[in-house]
């Protein structure tokens, strides 16, 4: 049980969409993870999504709907088994809570991230 630093932690990788792990909080991973450009539109058929936005703007994509804007400080939960697609015009740090083994890439047709633990 320590204290962790996200913007240390933010600053051990350079790239965009791949999610690291920084801790376990019950049968989840929490990790951080950079933005830039747009995912590919998925879903979660068992999970919802978490993201937090630590630093930047991210726009969540909701099949159907408006664009939503969220920012740093502002959190936006996914539910399960809806279409969605998370993009930035510039880069954005977010903090994800998803359960251990669950793909980033849902049921899109894009290789999921590895999830290394930093």
């Amino acid at each position: 049980m320590q204290p962790i630093n996200l913007s240390e932690k933010l600053t051990k990788f350079a790239t965009h969409w791949d999610p690291h792990v920084v801790g376990d909080y019950n049968t989840n991973d929490v990790m951080v993870v950079k933005f830039k450009g747009e995912f590919p539109f998925h879903q979660h058929e068992n999970t919802d999504d978490f993201f937090l936005v630590l630093d930047g703007e991210m726009i969540m994509d909701i099949e159907g709907q408006e664009p939503q804007v969220v920012k740093a400080g502002e959190l936006f939960i996914v539910p399960k088994g809806v279409v969605h697609r998370p993009r930035a015009e510039e880069e954005v740090k977010v903090l994800l809570i998803e359960p251990k083994g669950e793909p980033n890439s849902g049921d899109a047709d894009r290789e999921p991230a590895p999830k290394p633990r930093i």
